[in-house]
C-alpha cells in the first residue's frame, strides 16, 4: 500500500550498507505503549530513492515473493544490521529522522522480527555526514 503521508519522529535509527546503499532503519510507535510496532526502513544515499529497497528485495527473493514477503526480506536485513552489527555504518539510541510523503506501508499478518508493520519511503537521518551516507563500493548489485 502507498502512502502519502509523511512521518517524523524520534527514536532509535540503525544505518547500514547494503549493496552499496546505506539505509536507516527506525522504530515508530502507534501508540503510548511504545513499542516500536512499526519498523521504518529508506535509503539515506543521495539520489538514491526508496523504490531500489524493493527492487533489491525482489531480485534477492524468490520470484514469485509476495509484497508481504518482500516486506519481510527488508524488514529481516535492517534486523540483521541491527542485531548482528553487518555492514554497520553507526547508531543512534535517539535520533530525529524524517520519511517523507509517498513511500510504501505494509502490514503483517502476525507480528514479524518484533513488527507489525513496515513503513518504507525516503528517509533522512539527523546529524549524518555526507561520508556517512555516500555510496560504498561493492562487489554484488541487487
Amino acid at each position: 500500500m502507498a502512502s502519502d503521508d509523511g512521518l517524523a519522529g524520534r527514536s532509535r535509527v540503525t544505518v547500514f550498507a547494503m549493496f552499496g546503499v546505506v539505509f536507516g532503519y527506525a522504530v515508530h510507535h502507534l501508540d503510548e505503549r511504545r513499542i516500536g510496532d512499526v519498523g521504518i526502513v529508506g535509503p539515506l544515499t543521495p539520489g538514491i530513492e526508496w523504490p531500489r529497497l524493493w527492487q533489491m528485495a525482489r531480485t534477492c527473493g524468490r520470484p514469485t515473493a509476495s509484497e508481504t514477503e518482500l516486506a519481510q526480506w527488508v524488514l529481516t536485513q535492517a534486523t540483521r544490521a541491527f542485531v548482528c552489527g553487518s555492514d554497520l555504518i553507526t547508531q543512534f539510541p535517539s535520533q530525529g529522522w524524517k520519511l517523507e510523503p509517498g513511500g510504501k506501508r505494509v502490514r503483517f499478518d502476525a507480528t514479524y522480527a518484533n513488527r507489525d508493520q513496515l513503513w518504507t519511503g525516503n528517509l533522512t537521518v539527523e546529524g549524518l555526514t555526507p561520508e556517512q551516507v555516500a555510496e560504498r563500493p561493492t562487489l554484488y548489485n541487487a
